[in-house]
């Protein structure tokens, strides 16, 4: 990791701790060439596989036109956006394992 303030390319690492459910580490670091310290956040990103359309044309996976199109399903059912979410990344869960068998 290089460091922000020097570019320098020794860092360690101070701390380490999970946050948002887990899906994330948030990461203490500190320089070893400017002592000056400076966080960092990680998180897996998911290769998601390419979406086959009905004509066979295939096209990148967009989250962004499911969560809509969800979204518009539900506009009126008592389903609540947190559950909305929740589905979405079972749903991107799913394809991401389903995209490596």
């Amino acid at each position: 990791m290089h460091c922000p303030f020097c570019s320098a390319v020794d860092t360690k690492v101070i701390d380490s701790r999970l946050v948002g459910e887990g899906s994330s580490v948030r990461r203490r670091r500190q320089c070893l060439v400017c002592n000056e310290r400076f966080t960092t956040f990680e998180v897996a990103e998911l290769v998601m596989p390419r979406v086959v359309k009905s004509n066979d044309v295939r096209e990148p996976f967009n989250e962004e036109k499911l969560r809509s199109g969800m979204l518009k399903a539900l506009e009126k059912r008592p389903v609540s956006a947190d559950d909305v979410e929740m589905a979405l990344n079972h749903i991107k869960s799913y394809l991401s394992w389903f995209g490596r068998a």
